[in-house]
């Protein structure tokens, strides 16, 4: 088995907001530079995180966010971001709530769910299983949720869980089809 190459870099972040094009232009200037770079060295996952502060604020004013970038089969990019940071219409906003950095693997015979929940206790996390759509929130001082929308449906019943060292790993058997 081949090892996986991974990137990751942790950033001080410069708070800035550009309402123009310019920085949707280079934003995506700089996301294209890193899926050549990432080709270029053969790496299959690149994450990039970072935080700021709100001076004043305490913990209320503590921003976390973060994308990481995986290529799969035939090399097609998939990004998924995370974090505490929403896009509204007034503009970004630090929401008490993290999205946790979710792995969904379509394997044979079931569905496997690997999530980063750091600082969580076991018993804080809470899991519902509708069709094809599993629900994530934990309780506690540290606050994830996430929808994800699974491959296809699952069979409630049948859901193994794992936690260790801050991250659940879940598995659920593919619910078989109605004849």
């Amino acid at each position: 088995m081949t090892e996986k190459k991974k990137r990751e870099t942790k950033e001080e972040a410069k708070v800035t907001f550009d309402l123009g094009f310019g920085g949707l232009f280079k934003g995506l200037g700089d996301f294209i530079d890193l899926l050549g770079d990432m080709i270029e060295t053969g790496e299959e996952e690149v994450t990039r995180t970072g935080e700021f502060r709100v001076k004043g604020l305490g913990d209320k004013g503590r921003g976390v966010y973060g994308f990481s970038v995986r290529t799969g089969v035939g090399g097609v990019p998939r990004v998924e971001r995370f974090g505490n940071i929403r896009a509204t219409e007034e503009g970004p906003v630090v929401a008490e709530v993290r999205e946790p950095l979710v792995d969904v693997f379509d394997e044979e015979q079931e569905i496997v769910i690997a999530a980063e929940l750091p600082g969580v206790a076991e018993e804080e996390v809470h899991i519902e299983i509708q069709d094809d759509i599993l629900s994530l929130e934990t309780t506690g001082e540290r606050k994830y949720a996430k929808e994800i929308l699974l491959p296809e449906p699952v069979d409630a019943a049948t859901l193994q869980k794992a936690y260790k060292n801050g991250i659940l790993e879940l598995r659920l058997k593919k619910a078989k089809a109605e004849e």
